[in-house]
């Protein structure tokens, strides 16, 4: 199969001292790729190679089954625009200036923009919801109208492909997920292939087509995100000892408290989790149950929990999982009734909170 980007045995570095080797992805036109990783892998390094900012060590980059140092510099920024995370500093110039920048590989010598090439630029800045600050001097403006800005240049190129190297860098949420949505539509709506590097994995889970992960001196993992992103993998790529990373989610959590259980919880379809939290802020162990392992409560509960009283989908409850759920009524200080759907095959879970009804450990609905 031909794809539209491509890197073979690539090894990249500085002065000629190899930092990642033997890089081999396949992109198709249109497919969003993001490299992930800790800070110090090499992200920036390999983004750089791929837009000849780096000399390559070894092996080969083609674009549209042609090798990148067959371009000349002009070539090669009709097919690629890049966004860097370095700010410029540019004297007296717009943000209508800058953008108009991106259409100069089709301008003559002397840089002057049709009518046509306005008109791009126009569209450029309206596409990034820029307008309202094109006459602003681009140095007074703040960073989530900077990236903005960059974006259109960059969409004023015309380019195939988009490198951007952590785009959504000290932009707030909003700016952040306005930023990735318009990427998508750029990549889904007009072939526009988009490479970068994300520190949100959370994002880069949602967005991506395909997933790099850099560590170490190679690459440590390449394909689909539901292929990289799982526990294991997310905490051996960021050597993670302390907390989670739920890949169904895409959340990162702090450790459990630790200890014996004080607080039982008693919950289903998600009404445990807000109280999971709280106790988890407070530091407090405690124990969540009788859980039905497709419920929701129990993705976060088997994080957060001491432990889990757990049961098949659709089954009957078992004695073995009642009677431990009853020891922890007879052992925690309190037992929380967060909303159980309470059917014929969890009927038994009447039977727990009627139980600490009795023994005045009851609280319903929240934790104080």
């Amino acid at each position: 199969m031909s794809y539209y980007f491509q890197t073979q045995n690539l090894t990249v570095g500085y002065d000629g001292n190899p930092l990642i080797r033997d890089i081999t992805i396949n992109v198709e036109k249109g497919e969003i790729v993001t490299l992930i990783g800790p800070n110090g892998a090499g992200k920036s390094t390999i983004l750089k190679s791929i837009t000849r900012q780096l000399k390559l060590i070894s092996g080969a980059v083609t674009i549209d089954n042609q090798g990148l140092n067959a371009y000349s510099y002009k070539e090669l920024s009709t097919k690629m625009a890049v966004v860097l995370t370095e700010r410029m500093k540019p004297e007296l110039m717009t943000c209508r200036d800058i953008v108009a920048t991106g259409r100069y590989p089709y301008t003559g010598r002397l840089g002057l923009l049709s009518k046509a090439d306005e008109e791009k630029v126009a569209q450029a800045l309206y596409a990034v919801h820029a307008l309202e600050i094109a006459e602003r001097d681009f140095n007074a403006i703040s960073d989530g109208q900077l990236q903005r800005i960059l974006l259109a240049r960059a969409i004023c190129q015309e380019p195939e492909i988009i490198i951007l190297d952590e785009p959504t860098s000290f932009l707030d949420i909003r700016h952040k997920l306005e930023l990735l949505s318009i990427l998508r539509s750029m990549a889904k709506e007009k072939g526009i292939t988009v490479i970068m590097s994300l520190h949100e994995i959370d994002l880069a889970q949602k967005i991506s087509d395909k997933i790099i992960c850099v560590k170490g001196d190679t690459i440590e993992s390449y394909g689909a995100p539901e292929e990289v992103f799982n526990e294991p993998a997310i905490r051996a790529l960021y050597d993670i000892d302390q907390g989670y990373y739920d890949p169904c989610f895409g959340s990162i959590e702090l450790p459990r408290p630790e200890g014996e259980a004080q607080v039982l919880v008693i919950s289903s379809s998600g009404r445990g989790i807000p109280i999971y939290r709280a106790l988890q802020k407070e530091n407090i162990p405690f124990c969540a149950g009788i859980l039905y392992t497709n419920d929701l409560d129990y993705r976060l509960a088997r994080l957060l929990a001491t432990e889990v009283i757990e049961e098949k989908p659709f089954a009957e409850i078992s004695d073995d999982a009642f009677a431990r759920a009853m020891a922890q009524v007879q052992s925690c200080k309190t037992v929380i009734d967060a909303g159980v759907d309470i059917g014929v095959c969890n009927k038994r879970i009447q039977e727990l909170i009627d139980a600490a009804q009795s023994l005045g450990k009851l609280q319903r609905g929240y934790w104080h």
